[in-house]
């Protein structure tokens, strides 16, 4: 009976131990920019589901894409940029979405359904989106010298300029000054937007992202290149501060959600995913961080509030005369680190 009795104990006590086990399977490793969602979302989503949302953080699309490819299996919803998404797709990083289980797509404007980046719609469901424009002090900087990206050059702000310390949209400004697209591959035209950005750097006070909008609001420049997103936090906290997409024309992006290859809970990855797209957790994401939402559901639910902000909702004269940006090959992309360097080490 001591036996039997001991063997009752044992087994008792390895079902407890292993029980912790089964509930650690139902996670969702979730792996996004910083203060890039309301974390609100999380708490909600596992009260629903019992799923638990275990979220990671980047800073830059270059850092993604490298712990994506050496780290097989450990993120289950991923957050890249567009172009990134075509660079993840033919390099078979990503899996193919299980639409039937994202009914909230419904929800997604159709202009930004079947991109350029996935054609087909098989691997990506729009997160946010926004542009790449100036903030600046409407107190020192005029409306009409914000409206040309030519005022980053001007040397009367020497010092009070903010730049982003991004290969893609620091060169695309440039190339855009220079009237070229920014998915040009031509040598000459990045060899001589390279130059108009050394030839700038003495004006400029830093290269950063997520610092700048602090930065701004507590007046430390006059003017910055920032997402939209953090030009619409900055202006809530300072009324001084404005926005403007420059005439020559910017960067229109989108922001999606992906689910890698090597994601080890897929179905709770897509669970997610509707989770996120439905129109009151797409709402609570976009005021929390102040991006455009490609959800048609939480923009009616913003009402007027949303639709009469020019920076969050741009008119369609705006968005026309911005592109998007396309994937780099892999031997562009040694070029533009290349030329990236030469701005970074200029005197």
């Amino acid at each position: 009976m001591k036996k039997i009795s001991l063997l009752l104990v044992l087994t008792l006590i390895a079902s407890l131990l292993c029980a912790p086990c089964a509930m650690a399977e139902e996670v969702v490793n979730v792996y996004n920019w910083y203060d890039y969602m309301d974390e609100r979302v999380f708490e909600l989503f596992e009260q629903e589901t019992g799923i638990v949302v275990k979220p990671s953080y980047f800073t830059t699309n270059e850092d993604m894409m490298v712990q994506v490819r050496i780290n097989p299996g450990a993120y289950d919803v991923v957050f890249p940029s567009d172009y990134c998404v075509e660079r993840m797709i033919s390099e078979n990083l990503l899996a193919e979405i299980n639409f039937d289980n994202i009914p909230n797509l419904q929800y997604i404007s159709s202009w930004m359904l079947n991109p350029d980046y996935d054609q087909e719609n098989k691997y990506s469901v729009p997160f946010m989106w926004g542009t790449v424009g100036i903030l600046y002090d409407s107190t020192r900087v005029t409306e009409e010298e914000a409206s040309s990206w030519s005022v980053l050059w001007n040397e009367k702000y020497a010092k009070e300029i903010f730049m982003l310390a991004s290969i893609r949209d620091t060169l695309g400004v440039a190339l855009k000054y220079l009237g070229y697209s920014m998915n040009t591959r031509d040598p000459a035209q990045l060899k001589e937007a390279t130059q108009l950005l050394i030839e700038q750097k003495p004006l400029v006070k830093a290269y950063q992202v997520d610092e700048t909008k602090e930065k701004m609001v507590i007046g430390e420049g006059a003017l910055a290149v920032v997402y939209s997103g953090d030009a619409l936090y900055a202006m809530d906290l300072n009324e001084n501060l404005a926005y403007s997409v420059p005439v020559e024309g910017s960067n229109v992006w989108i922001d999606p959600m992906v689910i890698p290859a090597t994601a080890k809970n897929k179905e709770n990855a897509e669970k997610f995913i509707n989770f996120l797209c439905r129109p009151d957790i797409a709402q609570m994401n976009c005021e929390y961080i102040y991006y455009s939402s490609p959800n048609d559901g939480a923009i009616a639910l913003m009402g007027e509030e949303y639709t009469e902000n020019e920076t969050i909702n741009p008119p369609q004269d705006v968005i026309d005369r911005c592109e998007f940006f396309h994937d780099i090959p892999e031997n562009y992309m040694t070029i533009y680190n290349a030329l990236w360097s030469q701005v970074v080490n200029a005197k």
